[in-house]
């Protein structure tokens, strides 16, 4: 049985599909517009770390003021911050860079609730599409770091876990901050996913729980010192990089 007989029939008249394919490639157009813009709003800010939050952490939540904290002390040792430029995990993010020596960005999502863009931005970047958005999350961050969050922050994670497993992206430090939320999470991923052989031992060693911001900062540090061909590429002596995704 060939494929074209398994395919239905159409429903719409071919006025109306062409119609339809118009529009389609009009939002084709929009988020590869998004693409191109970011990319080239982004491009000096590098070395850059991602951090990853929820939006609703309140601002006298102790995980609040550790962000800050370790935004602040990320941004003084000479790393960008990026955030998704809302409430909550990327306020403190922002906020904690925005007061430091290096660049606070945000990825501005347009949604109908929860992200208003907070005003410690240096750099603010606004999206329409959560795609381009996380691409350039991992594109321009040579470290990634998760606080607690939602549903969008596990989105976040595993998206960047997925592409350092699959060598879509280098290899980055992944790092969760918060012990006591996080370690059920990787007990499961031991148990189920590891204990059923769907993922290998190594994808374990993938991701790391620190919880101090010193600690964090001295990680990505070394890994930054570290980095060479594949993962960050030093310019003319300039401190401009240029990241190989």
């Amino acid at each position: 049985m060939s494929l074209t007989t398994k395919l239905p029939e159409p429903m719409l008249t071919d006025e109306a599909l062409l119609n339809v394919r118009a529009r389609e490639s009009y939002h084709l157009l929009k988020i590869m517009s998004e693409f191109v813009e970011a990319g080239e709003d982004l491009r000096a800010i590098q070395p850059a770390v991602s951090i990853y939050g929820s939006a609703r952490t309140p601002v006298d939540h102790p995980m609040y003021a550790l962000c800050e904290q370790l935004s602040r002390q990320l941004s003084d040792a000479g790393f960008s911050v990026i955030s998704g430029g809302g409430p909550g995990i990327m306020e403190a993010a922002n906020k904690g860079a925005f007061y430091g020596k290096s660049p606070a960005v945000g990825l501005n999502i347009v949604l109908p609730h929860e992200q208003n863009p907070n005003p410690y931005q240096d750099l603010s970047v606004k999206f329409n599409h959560f795609f381009p958005r996380k691409v350039m999350f991992v594109k321009h961050a040579i470290a990634y770091v998760v606080l607690p969050g939602g549903f969008g922050t596990l989105d976040e994670l595993f998206e960047s876990l997925t592409l350092v497993q699959t060598g879509k992206t280098p290899n980055r430090p992944i790092i969760l901050v918060g012990q006591s939320f996080w370690a059920g999470l990787l007990d499961w991923l031991r148990a189920q996913l590891l204990g059923n052989g769907y993922i290998g031992a190594a994808d374990m060693d993938l991701i790391q729980i620190i919880d101090e911001p010193e600690a964090i900062v001295r990680c990505v540090f070394e890994h930054y010192e570290r980095c060479g061909t594949g993962l960050c590429v030093p310019g003319n002596g300039d401190n401009s990089w240029i990241l190989s995704l």
